[in-house]
Formats: C-alpha cells, sequence, structure tokens
C-alpha cells in the first residue's frame, strides 16, 4: 500500500530499465517543463528542489505545474535553509493545500549551521508535520561514494535510522541517491543496504546527457568521484572535454548488474543538460532497446 504511494507501478516488474524513472527540477525550470512534459509519462515523479536564491512562490508555482500537467511533485525540505517553525509550515501547507502533495523528499542541507530551528532532516521528521499534513511518503538521501561530513559507518547509521523513523510514523521511506558515474559503486551500495535489512525502494541518480564540462562542475560541486578510469568507465576521455556525454553505458551496465537481490529500483534523472534533451536521451534509449515504458 505504502509503496503504491511513491509510484504507481511500483510493486510490477519494470518493462525495461528506464521503466518508472522519476526527473528533478528546480524552480526557474517551470518552462523547460512544460516544453518537455509531451516526452514525459503520467504520473511520473518530479522533485522541485529547494535551493538558495529562490523564494517560497516560486517553489509552490513549480509544484503547482507539476500537478497541473499531470506528474507527482516531490518538494524538497532543506532542513539548515529553513529560517523558522512558520517557514519550513507554511511551504508545507501550501504546496500540499495547492499542489495536491503527498510525498516530501527532505535533505540536510549544505550549510554547516543551520540558518533556523532544524539541524538536519531527523528534527524535520521529529516535527511531526509531515503526517499530520497527509504525506504518505518521504525521500532522504543514498551516498553509494560516502559522505564529506561522516564516515561510511556513520552514513548507514543514519540511514538506518530515518527510515526507522518514518516507517514509526507510517509513511512509507524512498531512498534517493546523489549521480555517479561508476554503476559498480552503486550496485555494491545497493546490495549492502539489503544485506541491513533495508528494503525501502531506491532510486538511483543518473546524470541526463549535457557538455562534458559542465556534468564535471557539478560532480566536483557535489562530491561525485570522477577518477580517470572512472569517467572511462562512463565513456568520457579527460582528453576530450569539448564535448557532450550521456550514460549509456552507465545505464547499460544497471540494466545488466541490476537483479532481486538489490530490490526495488528505478531510476532518477539529474537533467543537467536540460529537461528536452534528458527526455529525448530517454526515449532514444527506449527505442533502441525495444522498452516500451
Amino acid at each position: 500500500m505504502a509503496a503504491a504511494l511513491i509510484h504507481p507501478n511500483w510493486d510490477k516488474p519494470p518493462l525495461g530499465v528506464t521503466d518508472g524513472f522519476s526527473l528533478e527540477m528546480t524552480a526557474k525550470d517551470e518552462a523547460s517543463l512544460r516544453e518537455a512534459a509531451p516526452l514525459i509519462p503520467v504520473d511520473t515523479p518530479i522533485a522541485v528542489t529547494f535551493l538558495p536564491g529562490e523564494d517560497v512562490a516560486a517553489r509552490v508555482k513549480a509544484t503547482v505545474a507539476v500537478r497541473e500537467l499531470g506528474f507527482e511533485p516531490m518538494p524538497h525540505f532543506s532542513a539548515r535553509r529553513i529560517t523558522s517553525e512558520d517557514d519550513f509550515e507554511g511551504y508545507l501547507k501550501a504546496v500540499v493545500e495547492q499542489a495536491g502533495v503527498s510525498r516530501a523528499f527532505i535533505v540536510a542541507g549544505d550549510p554547516p549551521e543551520p540558518v533556523g530551528p532544524y539541524f538536519d532532516t531527523s528534527a524535520l521528521i521529529a516535527t511531526g508535520a509531515f503526517e499530520r499534513s497527509g504525506i504518505k511518503a518521504i525521500g532522504i538521501g543514498g551516498h553509494p561514494e560516502g559522505h564529506p561530513n561522516m564516515t561510511e559507518q556513520q552514513c548507514w547509521d543514519v540511514l538506518v535510522k530515518k527510515v526507522a523513523e518514518i516507517e514509526a510514523r507510517g509513511m512509507a521511506p524512498l531512498i534517493v541517491t546523489q549521480f555517479g558515474f561508476d554503476p559498480d559503486t552503486f550496485l555494491a551500495w545497493l546490495l549492502k543496504l539489503r544485506a541491513l535489512g533495508i528494503d525501502a525502494p531506491v532510486r538511483i541518480g543518473v546524470p541526463g546527457p549535457a557538455g562534458i564540462k559542465r556534468l564535471l562542475a557539478f560532480a566536483a560541486r557535489c562530491g561525485v568521484g570522477a577518477s580517470t578510469a572512472v569517467l572511462r568507465k562512463y565513456g568520457i576521455s579527460v582528453a576530450n572535454l569539448l564535448g557532450s556525454a550521456g550514460p549509456d553505458k552507465l545505464v547499460d551496465a544497471f540494466a545488466k548488474g541490476l537483479g532481486p537481490q538489490h530490490g526495488r529500483v528505478r531510476l532518477h534523472f539529474y537533467p543537467f543538460g536540460g529537461m528536452v534533451k534528458t527526455l529525448e536521451w530517454v526515449h532514444a534509449y527506449n527505442a533502441k532497446h525495444g522498452i516500451s515504458a
């Protein structure tokens, strides 16, 4: 029951590796979303990020657009960027009432210290505001390549704790990973996740097609591993940074490597090269591989 709230087809075997994918956008991407809408399957989950420099009204407007276009909005809440209880609960109330939001994604945020009362995502969960507002699913971050401020064991401990907290409050946990270039790292991380007894569904972060320099800039900003060997595996040569690169090899590796032992997994696209370009890539990949998703 809870899993169905995360994606309508989650409990069905995927028709292909791209089936049931989700997308990420910022408030500034509303026009791009409208342009790309004809290429996006109905009910596709679309996360609306919580970035500095974008006000609440713009985020709410983008979230409403996601719903109006026939997709499933999942707004982000960045704990350390929330200025007050009123700021948090006001935004939550607005997206629930205006966009019919039933799922949310929570992150701690980049600032080392909070600007308001919430130090981390556990503090947001502890308020009880999500379940009081009717939120049915909570997304949390997964870090297959580690976290700059935590040890590997701390990452696992925090993840186990948050999954338990969300479930104890009657909501469904969903894990969404940072993007990366190395499929082997992600597949090994998934096995460890399941070995720890976490059966929550996972969305693996995949970078949409983009200019190589742009991809590397995002990788550096997000702490994503981008060694020469990893980039070569992905299909990028550090000797030629002028072109573009798509996730063909990465997605092929997931199509080949994912199995029942990895649990419920779908892809989450970060459209660094643009929403339309990412959706065109998905359609081309599906056509090439006979996927009718």
